[in-house]
């Protein structure tokens, strides 16, 4: 029997990767704040991965199933768009547990089930090794330290053979779109500081999350990770060419190109 435990596990990407493992042989511990019925081999667990107590019981209660794990998966997260100026204390430090915290909390209270062989999947995302945009720059620090946390991850489980990597995932047609949106309109009507710049720019925004592909695909990568016998450190998927092209640039021509279509 082989078990697997997915964070965020009732999200778009978190369900649909629950449905093909299970598909492929695997028990799943089924771990978020909300969980629906059991299902046939799929253990859901209520956790809230900011909080280390909670993440120790749901380790409790995995034990009494089972004292090894072939994977740890990580899609708990969240979005958050705002101004580094505006945006409140809370949500600053929201964000950095969530995105951040939560999967250092699992992997360090999970790592006595997980032994030579096993594997942990982070999802950071594709602004994870470009430079920060407006806006999203919170979201994108996030990120960027959980990207640079799995690699140093790596570096020290690859000692104990466990491996480690990241999905760098674009634009996925998941719930979370539709927080993006609703994000940055909040944060239109919000903002004091830039008002017009960030209506300019919430039309970049939704050209680059109009090509987006289906949380199945992100599943299917998943379980081809999980099938190598030594994975490589990141995975990419839908990535936006602009973006790349954009990251190219000098950093004085990216500063410049961005000052020329946002500033008022």
């Amino acid at each position: 029997m082989k078990y697997a435990l997915v964070t965020g596990a009732y999200g778009g990407m978190g369900y649909s990767t629950v449905k093909e493992l299970v598909s492929h042989g695997y028990t799943v511990f089924a771990l978020d704040k909300k969980v629906k019925e059991k299902e046939d081999n799929v253990v859901p667990i209520e956790v809230d991965v900011t909080d280390a107590k909670s993440v120790k019981s749901a380790f409790r209660s995995v034990c009494a199933v089972t004292d090894e794990l072939a994977t740890v998966i990580h899609f708990a997260g969240v979005y958050m768009l705002d101004s580094l100026v505006e945006i409140p204390d809370e949500d600053f430090e929201r964000i950095f547990k969530i995105n951040l915290y939560g999967a250092f909390y699992v992997n360090k209270v999970f790592m006595p089930l997980l032994k030579s062989g096993s594997k942990i999947i982070m999802t950071t995302s594709e602004l994870a090794p470009l430079d920060p945009l407006p806006f999203t720059g919170i979201y994108s620090v996030t990120k960027s330290a959980l990207d640079k946390y799995a690699y140093s991850l790596k570096m020290e489980l690859q000692l104990l053979g466990v491996s480690v990597s990241v999905i760098r995932a674009g634009a996925v047609s998941t719930g979370m779109l539709g927080v993006s949106t609703a994000a940055l309109d909040k944060f239109c009507q919000k903002t004091t500081n830039y008002e017009c710049n960030a209506k300019r720019f919430k039309k970049i925004v939704e050209s680059v999350e109009s090509k987006c592909v289906p949380p199945e695909k992100i599943a299917k990568k998943t379980l081809k990770i999980l099938n190598k016998k030594s994975p490589k450190f990141a995975y990419s998927v839908n990535r936006n060419k602009l973006l790349l092209l954009f990251n190219v640039l000098p950093s004085s021509l990216q500063f410049w190109a961005i000052k020329k279509i946002l500033k008022k």
